[in-house]
């Protein structure tokens, strides 16, 4: 087959999910035309995940030094943070990666061609891309997919726009530890990155329109706060800031709570779709509060048309995004394929870890399911008690006559760690009876799903230490 006559696909960015889709088409017989306007490798090598979780382990070892649970055996000490130096561990890591992971694969790949410049579409079968140098390029295509990822959402307070914020990007490139630093957000990366901040030095104040994790089990809000206030990190409940002002170096936030004054402010508030420049609209792709609307085989309103990751209507986790992509490629050269989000694992590093997967208690009974649940603290677990440290818990929701799993929350120390056993517990659509009857290794956090599966018909506090 000439070139003329191998299957082009277009592929708008750069990301995970713009990557996966690239190259699997590849591997499946197409060529592709891969368009990206910025860095490559997208958010989560460079701006996201990889950056801000060196951030928070290297946060995570400066408190231990601070404080642990064997403060009376190993003395304690106030370390010295050098943030120049922890942003460039932080950014040769990420460089390293995104030259492995993605330009260096891109580069030596022959069926990929790499434009470096912006896309929008003329047609449902052509994208002009304004290059880099200032040129139009005409890219015409059997199929498209779009892999442009999402960029931090901007609320419209009075006053904010005129300030020196922070978004999460800027936060995780700045060289500076603010003395006072009040954030804007309750969930996942406000949560993560507050107290980051906090245990590399600065005074944490989190302003929540609602409560943190509101969307969650009010369990893990719960015990999250506590963790925080233990660790002198203020969290305001049901307060929103009215007006943002700046002067003299100093942040003044007008709040239903008071008047909050802070060096730095970080804005953290979730995440916005980048799809504005692509002219959707002019070929027909619907959207819904600015995502595109897929399908399970990843296929958008307009046939030839795919897309996954962030700048879609499905959960923002990077490998939704891979697997996304990779399936759409499939579905994009000829094959039939789904992405099947019904066991999707959600980790959320904030220290203790939360850990879901499956339906809440809650949810289960909004779609008419009569659920039963057990809670197990982990004063329960023997590697909490091992790790002096039993903050939180593990809960687990099931089908009251089968028994069957609908879902686990976990918030535990690497509660990421054990949320996995958990989904394909799930997926397999095990029992909690199949669960605790499974062997778990002794003395690891995972043990504690077998316990708390145990206690649908059992009083653990009566088995011995390592007891089937």
């Amino acid at each position: 087959m000439s070139r003329d006559e191998t299957l082009h696909i277009a592929v708008i960015g750069s990301g995970g999910a713009a990557m996966a889709a690239a190259l699997k088409a590849v591997e499946c017989g197409a060529r592709v035309t891969l368009v990206e306007r910025g860095t490559i490798g997208g958010t989560c090598v460079n701006v996201g995940c990889v950056p801000s979780k060196i951030l928070i382990r290297a946060a995570h070892i400066a408190h231990q030094r601070r404080e642990s649970p064997f403060d009376q055996g190993i003395t304690a000490t106030v370390p010295v943070i050098d943030r120049e130096q922890l942003l460039a561990q932080q950014q040769a890591r990420v460089e390293a990666l995104r030259h492995g992971k993605y330009e260096d694969i891109l580069a030596d790949n022959s069926a990929i061609t790499v434009l470096h410049g912006e896309a929008h579409f003329v047609d449902a079968h052509t994208l002009s891309v304004h290059t880099v140098d200032g040129s139009e390029q005409s890219v015409i295509f059997d199929r498209a997919f779009i892999g442009t990822g999402a960029r931090p959402a901007i609320p419209p307070i009075p006053g904010l726009a005129e300030t020196p914020y922070w978004t999460s990007t800027t936060a995780l490139a700045s060289n500076t530890i603010p003395e006072r630093l009040a954030v804007i957000g309750a969930s996942a990366v406000a949560v993560e990155l507050a107290q980051a901040f906090a245990r590399l030095g600065s005074q944490v104040t989190v302003l929540a329109r609602r409560r943190l994790f509101s969307r969650e089990d009010p369990a893990i809000g719960k015990t999250i706060e506590a963790a925080f206030r233990a660790e002198g990190i203020e969290v305001l409940n049901e307060t929103q800031a009215s007006r943002v002002a700046y002067a003299n170096g100093e942040f003044v936030l007008t709040t239903s709570a008071g008047e909050i004054r802070a060096d730095q402010l970080l804005v953290a508030t979730g995440r916005t779709p980048n799809i504005d420049t692509l002219n959707l609209e002019a070929i027909g792709v619907k959207t819904t509060r600015g995502a595109i609307v897929v399908d399970d085989r990843l296929q958008a309103s307009v046939p030839d048309i795919y897309a996954a990751g962030d700048c879609t209507d499905q959960p923002q986790f990077v490998y939704v995004a891979a697997a996304g992509g990779s399936r759409a490629a499939i579905n994009m050269t000829g094959g039939d394929t789904r992405l099947d989000l019904a066991a999707m694992p959600a980790v959320i590093f904030s220290d203790p870890q939360v850990a879901t997967v499956g339906l809440t208690e809650d949810e289960a009974k909004a779609r008419g399911i009569d659920a039963d649940s057990r809670t197990l603290t982990l004063d329960n677990v023997p590697r909490a008690l091992v790790n002096f440290d039993t903050t939180g818990f593990i809960k687990i929701v099931a089908e009251r006559d089968t028994a069957r799993l609908l879902g686990v929350q976990a918030v535990t120390g690497m509660a990421g760690e054990l949320i996995q056993t958990a989904t394909m517990a799930l997926r397999a659509q095990m029992t909690v009876h199949d669960i605790a009857d499974e062997l778990f290794p002794y003395l690891t956090m995972v043990e504690g799903l077998k316990l708390c599966a145990q206690t649908f018909t059992k009083d653990v506090t009566q088995l011995s230490c390592c007891a089937a």
